[in-house]
């Protein structure tokens, strides 16, 4: 099987008006009918291997490492930046190229009294193309009615989605009224083996 090596870290996040940020985080594979992020696509038009035949997601396997996590929270003190430096190590194995491996963000905001209210939801693909790269992940929100927004104003809180899939979906999405949020800063470092056993360059 070919493997995937992600390491790195979130950086941190600057553009929110909230202050007080932290980071939820989860990685996913399985996804149908996803488009690759890469310079995979004029390898695939050559080539119909045995790595590219096999069904979404269900090809992907976690070798080590955890699929999720938080940051802690920071309250930035010079500039509108919040330092999280959270680590990322991931290990995968994989029978196909559907379904490479994409990073969903949430980004929440904590009061004096350590209520939670959601800052912006984002996604980004990991890359496909070995070495070191810096991602900057733009997040939005959910309006909601001006009801929601008036009390999202006073007493925090605010609308979310009730299924994480809308993230990622531009089917579903595109019927939200949004607000954008800030932005999500990562470093993330690829490692790919033996993807040319099954004629992928890489």
């Amino acid at each position: 099987m070919a493997e995937v090596h992600v390491i790195g870290q979130i950086l941190g996040a600057t553009g929110f008006s909230e202050s007080s940020l932290f980071c939820k985080w989860g990685i996913h594979t399985a996804s149908v009918g996803l488009l690759l992020p890469c310079t995979f696509h004029h390898v695939l038009r050559r080539h119909l291997g045995p790595l590219l035949v096999l069904g979404p997601g269900a090809a992907w396997k976690l070798l080590s490492g955890v699929r999720e996590g938080q940051t802690q929270v920071d309250t930035p003190q010079v500039g509108d930046m919040a330092y999280w430096s959270h680590p990322i190590d991931l290990h995968f194995a994989t029978k196909g190229l559907q379904g490479w491996p994409r990073l969903h963000l949430q980004v929440w905001s904590q009061d004096s009294f350590g209520r939670c209210q959601l800052a912006g939801y984002g996604f980004c693909h990991v890359p496909s193309s070995p070495g070191t790269h810096q991602l900057d992940c733009p997040t939005w929100r959910p309006l909601g009615s001006w009801r929601e927004q008036l009390a999202r104003a006073f007493v925090g809180g605010g609308p979310q989605l009730l299924h994480g899939d809308a993230i990622y979906s531009g089917a579903d999405r595109y019927r939200l009224h949004t607000a954008a949020g800030g932005t999500v800063h990562l470093e993330l470092g690829l490692l790919l083996r033996h993807f040319d056993r099954y004629g992928v360059e890489c």
